[in-house]
């Protein structure tokens, strides 16, 4: 969903989609140390049956993640997997400061950064 963010100027308005936001955001989290993999059970198991057809790229960017703008505001959803012996709450507070930080950056007004925690990766 593509929605207006900088509003109406003389010279037109500026728009970012949610895809975009995903994107960004995805890249933030995979940044954040103990956070194993992104996405739930269905999109990891189809990410390993597109990796097994030579298609190792399609999804991968935004995997895991999902995002509302509206208004210049925007609210993500981010599904990750935690590496084994890590502290869930300090882990999904990075993955929360790094997403807000890094969709800040190209100046969305982050409402809130969302985590579920799917999987514990072990081994």
């Amino acid at each position: 969903m593509t929605e207006p963010t900088g509003g109406i100027t003389a010279n037109g308005t500026t728009t970012v989609s949610g895809e975009v936001v995903e994107k960004i955001a995805a890249a933030a989290a995979r940044t954040v140390p103990g956070v194993a993999d992104l996405g739930g059970d269905v999109a990891r198991f189809v990410n390993s049956v597109l990796d097994r057809v030579g298609l190792d790229q399609v999804g991968d960017a935004s995997r895991g993640v999902s995002a509302r703008v509206k208004d210049g505001t925007v609210t993500v959803d981010v599904v990750v997997v935690l590496a084994a012996g890590t502290v869930v709450a300090e882990v999904t507070s990075a993955v929360q400061q790094k997403v807000t930080e890094a969709v800040q950056g190209y100046g969305l007004r982050v409402l809130a950064v969302n985590v579920n925690v799917d999987d514990i990766a072990i081994g």
